[in-house]
C-alpha cells in the first residue's frame, strides 16, 4: 500500500510563511495563523512542504489503509489561499452565505484575497468545523 506523502514535519511554520514571495498572501497567511490558532487552540505543524495544519486525528479505512491527517490547516497556493475544512461544508450554508466570495471543493474553501470576506464569520466556521472534527474523529478514552 502506498505511503502518504504528506506528513507532520520539523519545518518552522514561521519560516515557511516567511518564504512566501507575493507580499499580499504572505500577509494573508500570517493573518489566517493567527486566526486558525485563535479558533482551534492548537499549535501550528507544518505538513510536508507546503500545508500548516492544526491538530491531527488518526484514520482508518475499510481498506486497513490508516494514517493521520490535521483537523484544519491552510496553504499558500499560486491562484488561492485554500483553508482545508475537513468536515466539508454541508452543514455550513448559512455561514457561507455571509462569508463573501470563495470557492469549495470537497475538503477545500478557496479564498482570493483575505480581506474580501468576513473574518468573523470565517473564524466561526473554523470553530464550528473544528468542533465536529473533535466530536467525531477524535478518541474519548
Amino acid at each position: 500500500m502506498a505511503e502518504l506523502k504528506t506528513k507532520k514535519t520539523d519545518q518552522p511554520v514561521e519560516a515557511f510563511l516567511e518564504n512566501i514571495a507575493d507580499e499580499r498572501m504572505r500577509a494573508d497567511c500570517f493573518a489566517v495563523l493567527e486566526l486558525m490558532k485563535e479558533a482551534t487552540g492548537e499549535k501550528p505543524v507544518m505538513w510536508g512542504d507546503g500545508i500548516v495544519g492544526f491538530g491531527s486525528y488518526r484514520y482508518k479505512y475499510g481498506s486497513g489503509h490508516e494514517g493521520e491527517w490535521f483537523l484544519t490547516g491552510f496553504s499558500p497556493r499560486k491562484q488561492n489561499l485554500t483553508l482545508y475544512v475537513m468536515s466539508g461544508f454541508a452543514e455550513y450554508a448559512e455561514l457561507l452565505k455571509q462569508l463573501g466570495p470563495y470557492k469549495t471543493g470537497k475538503s477545500c474553501l478557496y479564498i482570493k484575497r483575505l480581506e474580501d470576506v468576513d473574518a468573523v464569520i470565517l473564524l466561526k466556521l473554523i470553530r464550528e468545523a473544528m468542533q465536529v472534527m473533535r466530536d467525531n474523529y477524535i478518541r474519548k478514552d
